[in-house]
């Protein structure tokens, strides 16, 4: 598959500072129990710098968590977005620009030759295989469906969060991209750190057996936390399986974090979707994958045709639809309201509940509804709807988007091939472990 999905960046409320706590143990890769606190923030993406896989989602200026850290000898500072949804983690490689990393200045970094293992072997469920190039270099490339692409040379270098300092990582020295939109936006993150499950990813190459982020929908701190989340004051997760199938699929990620959906309630009511909806066929297409690096949610056709009726039928008295049929927000956001620039507030609304084997996420308030940057209709703010329909950008699969994540400890655990979740404040969770606001 081929994904992509295009929206106009809306600055307000979405420019907020976010804070990441990385706790490490012992007995995972560092030498000392210490705690590292960096800097967790939100920024705008411009399309041709941010790579990820055909079969993930697209943003034309995306909304990501960030992250900054060092890499090389002597170090280099770095900004990354988080993202579950990728493996391979990426650094935009050039000796001019101030905002990428210059391999030449690195007395550590280590090219990988087209022979390596590492180029062979374990680049083997990359959606494009890696292949060499004139200098006998592991080549890798990654594009999209709007044309844009990004390709480098597969390397590795030493990376250092907070105190911590991890020699090997491998990762993709990106010197050549190609942006289909033409955007001459500043951009000045570096690169991407990926954390699913497939071999080459940052959790992987590091060995850690679980992870965990709170992301907090207001400026106060949000948390991500790599190893044990034994707290006194955390309620109690409740644990959804993650789905593993061993043969290939043309259309199953399988270094996704992939669920099973069982249903979608609309305050309680359950729509009255066939199960076989949410069950993947035997290509692959129609699962359903949790990803920190997309910002809202997709359903396919079904499933996404009934929840919009019953949020619609729920909120027919208490919100004025964008009344012209052909209104979308950027082609899958079809259902979409005028809310008067003068109010304040949003009426309340109708929650809505996805429903997985195990556990159960509910989206409420702010999460459901987003503002269309700069979008006004005599006097009034266009809303839309943060589900989307998957079949209208030829996504073959269900995405759980960051802004449903919303006040959700969220921990990963990959030793036990399961995702724990419980409902908290994470501006809270976030006090309690020290940050403050």
């Amino acid at each position: 598959m081929k994904l992509r999905f295009l929206f106009e960046f809306f600055p307000d409320p979405c420019l907020k500072s976010l804070v990441l706590l990385i706790l490490v143990h012992t007995n995972l890769c560092f030498s000392d129990t210490q705690t590292l606190l960096l800097s967790l923030k939100t920024q705008i993406i411009s399309s041709g710098y941010l790579p990820r896989s055909p079969d993930k989602l697209r943003f034309h200026h995306n909304v990501s968590l960030s992250v900054s850290l060092s890499v090389g000898s002597p170090p280099q500072n770095v900004s990354m977005v988080i993202d579950t949804g990728s493996e391979l983690s990426w650094l935009r490689c050039n000796t001019t620009s101030p905002t990428a990393f210059d391999p030449i200045r690195s007395s550590s970094y280590l090219p990988i030759s087209c022979s390596s293992p590492t180029c062979t072997t374990r680049t083997r469920d990359f959606p494009i295989p890696a292949s060499c190039d004139s200098n006998n270099l592991c080549h890798a490339t990654l594009s999209y469906a709007d044309f844009s692409s990004t390709e480098g040379n597969l390397a590795s270098d030493t990376f250092r969060v907070g105190t911590s300092e991890d020699p090997g990582i491998v990762f993709g020295c990106m010197n050549s991209s190609y942006d289909s939109s033409n955007s001459d936006r500043e951009f000045n993150m570096t690169g991407l750190l990926g954390l699913n499950r497939g071999s080459l990813s940052f959790i992987s190459q590091l060995k850690f057996p679980k992870f965990s982020y709170c992301i907090s929908d207001s400026d106060s701190s949000g948390v991500l936390l790599f190893g044990d989340t034994n707290f006194s004051w955390l309620a109690p997760l409740n644990y959804t399986p993650l789905v593993q199938i061993s043969t290939p699929l043309p259309y199953f990620d399988r270094a996704a974090y992939t669920v099973r959906l069982r249903g979608i309630k609309v305050s309680g009511k359950l729509l009255p979707v066939s199960d076989s909806v949410y069950i993947p066929d035997h290509t692959g297409a129609g699962q359903t994958m949790i990803d920190s690096g997309t910002q809202f949610t997709f359903l396919l056709g079904p499933a996404y045709t009934a929840l919009r009726s019953e949020f619609l039928k729920q909120t027919n008295n208490t919100l004025r639809v964008v009344d012209d049929p052909n209104f979308s927000f950027q082609l899958a956001m079809d259902l979409c309201y005028r809310v008067p620039m003068n109010q304040r507030e949003l009426p309340g609304l109708p929650y809505v509940s996805l429903v997985m084997e195990g556990a159960e996420m509910i989206i409420s308030g702010k999460q459901l509804l987003y503002r269309i940057p700069g979008r006004v209709m005599g006097g009034d703010w266009v809303y839309c709807f943060t589900f989307g329909n998957s079949d209208l950008l030829g996504v073959e699969a269900f995405i759980i988007g960051h802004q449903q994540q919303q006040n959700l400890w969220m921990e990963f655990d990959v030793e036990k091939s399961r995702i724990g979740l419980a409902h908290l404040s994470c501006s809270w969770a976030g006090q309690r472990l020290g940050l403050g606001k």
